[in-house]
């Protein structure tokens, strides 16, 4: 217990578990981006591929925190202030705040899906939704709550030393405030991967890059307007000409038609399926 303590031994764990998660979601989700509107698949499914993808891209960024929880936690024990609480706890609870976010944002896909989409086609309104919303999600980074969450994620001590919970309930419930303050920071981050296409290797690398940037780099709060514009700016891009946008898959294209066979479990060289004209983002 000790040796998870200390700063190299953790630090290795940590990052040798996103890259075990980066590994499992490349295997999962090679070839399934079928571009904004791509079908979320079962519950069951979604939450495990959810789950992994939120360690891959965030557990880089929430290290330092963790490593500080592990510090403090060791310290106290060593003090007797305290017993020993494993760290896998706290991250659990990080995690766990995650995928409430998840399964939130597979409800309102639910929702979307049971009102009817043909609104959506992306010939239609489509790509001004996909558009729309990562022009919130540019705004989103200007605003005063944004800045106060990174603040926490950057500089997360004073949230250890003023609200400290005692034992595994306290360690767990920490990671899930935690969470949900880097779930205020990334909210906006993460609903421009859904417009851009959630299942999307390149895209999903992109965003957890900002992230990584945002909360660890020295400059990085300086660099959150930058990346506002660039979301802005993106948004107006894929709303004007979205073909033009580099790695963004058209969801009526024949390479999104391929990507929802394999996540059918049909191989392109199988007899070709009756597959339904969709009038939507093709999200069914």
């Amino acid at each position: 217990m000790r040796t998870l303590t200390r700063p190299v031994p953790l630090t290795a764990l940590v990052l040798a578990g996103a890259l075990v998660a980066w590994i499992i979601t490349v295997q999962r989700m090679r070839g399934m981006d079928a571009g904004p509107g791509t079908d979320l698949g079962g519950l069951g499914w979604y939450v495990g591929i959810w789950v992994t993808m939120m360690a891959a891209m965030m557990l880089p960024s929430a290290a330092p925190m963790v490593l500080l929880y592990a510090r403090v936690s060791g310290e106290r024990a060593r003090r007797r202030q305290a017993q020993v609480v494993p760290t896998w706890i706290f991250v659990a609870g990080y995690l766990v705040a995650w995928t409430v976010y998840g399964l939130l944002a597979y409800g309102i896909y639910r929702a979307v899906i049971s009102a009817g989409t043909d609104w959506l086609a992306w010939e239609r309104s489509g790509r001004y939704v996909a558009g729309g919303a990562l022009l919130l999600a540019g705004v989103y980074e200007l605003t005063p709550l944004k800045d106060v969450c990174l603040r926490h994620c950057r500089s997360p001590l004073h949230f250890l030393l003023h609200d400290w919970r005692e034992g595994r309930v306290g360690a767990f419930r920490m990671g899930l405030e935690h969470g949900a303050f880097c779930i205020g920071c990334c909210w906006g981050l993460m609903l421009a991967l859904f417009a851009l296409g959630v299942m999307s290797l390149f895209w999903m690398a992109v965003v957890a890059a900002v992230i990584f940037v945002e909360k660890l780099a020295p400059q990085g709060e300086r660099l959150v307007r930058f990346f506002a514009l660039a979301l802005i700016a993106l948004g107006i891009w894929v709303a004007s000409a979205p073909a033009s946008v580099p790695g963004l898959v058209q969801p009526d294209s024949h390479g999104a038609d391929l990507a929802r066979m394999r996540m059918m479990g049909t191989k392109p060289g199988q007899a070709p399926m009756q597959m339904q004209p969709q009038p939507t983002m093709k999200m069914r």
